[in-house]
């Protein structure tokens, strides 16, 4: 819910400035600052674009269709994984699609001569990839399509990518481009997951990095009493604060404690979602019930 709430956001905002500067009778290009450019030189002058075109719809029903995608497929996707393997999936998802958008545009003929005055805009390439992490990954999951009935997750999902291949001739060929690229990151997702190896985890660690640059709050230093009274001539960042002989920690050494001590809790709520209460150790159910009252 939170990326639809910022893909709606994004778009409330834009669609606002447009229609203000439309009254005034000025001509806006904000969108083409946050859209992916094909030319790798205005790309070089614009990189945030890799990330921000994910979230930019300019038309109503390009944003409807892609957040009820997100909405009914991520709710099936967290069925089986977390919210943040759901986070950087998405992300992951929209960068798959935007190198092959752009790899597409600067190496194909037909392309290459519209790559001046080609963008790409939409979440289509991140709801791609969740799409097809989870039909890979449950190839028997069912589903019920409207005057259809059930039918497997897998077979809507190959049939809506050979839709996108037949459509490489329309005129939004950047776009099914894209699709294919978070098609394809999801489809390893899966693979790689069933092997024990969650592709997520990386920028997941790069997030939290960035999280607590942000979030960290910062520790008071206390100041080594002078030889004489209780302390030592040693060296060290700092000492006093414990009446039991002990350093206390430094910043680094406390956000290094913390950071673990949240790593040990997410792997066992993933092991929570997956096997159950029942399937914790005793040492499991005692460290998540010490987070619990934090």
């Amino acid at each position: 819910m939170r990326f639809i709430y910022i893909n709606a956001a994004v778009y409330l905002l834009l669609t606002v400035i447009m229609i203000v500067l439309a009254l005034f009778k000025t001509e806006s290009s904000l969108a083409l600052y946050l859209e992916l450019p094909s030319n790798l030189w205005l790309l070089i002058r614009r990189p945030w674009t890799l990330l921000t075109y994910m979230f930019v719809h300019l038309d109503f029903l390009h944003i409807l269709f892609n957040m009820l995608w997100l909405y009914w497929f991520g709710k099936i996707f967290m069925q089986f994984f977390t919210g943040r393997q759901f986070g950087g999936l998405y992300l992951l998802g929209g960068l798959a699609g935007a190198v092959l958008f752009l790899l597409s545009y600067n190496t194909l003929p037909l392309l290459r001569d519209r790559a001046d005055f080609s963008f790409l805009a939409g979440a289509s390439a991140s709801v791609m990839a969740i799409v097809f992490a989870v039909a890979f990954y449950q190839k028997d999951f069912i589903i019920n399509l409207l005057f259809i009935g059930q039918v497997k997750l897998i077979w809507l999902a190959v049939g809506v990518l050979a839709l996108d291949v037949l459509a490489l001739s329309s005129s939004n060929v950047g776009g099914h481009i894209a699709h294919i690229g978070g098609a394809l990151l999801g489809i390893c997702f899966a693979s790689q997951y069933r092997r024990g190896k969650d592709i997520t985890a990386t920028v997941n660690r790069w997030l939290d990095g960035i999280v607590n640059c942000f979030s960290a709050k910062p520790t008071f230093r206390v100041k080594r009493p002078p030889s004489g009274f209780g302390g030592s001539s040693g060296s060290g960042a700092f000492s006093g604060g414990y009446g039991d002989g002990r350093r206390a920690e430094t910043d680094a050494e406390y956000l290094l404690r913390k950071k673990k001590e949240e790593q040990i809790i997410d792997e066992i709520l993933d092991k929570l979602k997956r096997s159950g209460y029942e399937s914790l150790s005793a040492e499991e159910k005692r460290r998540l019930f010490e987070a619990s009252k934090k």
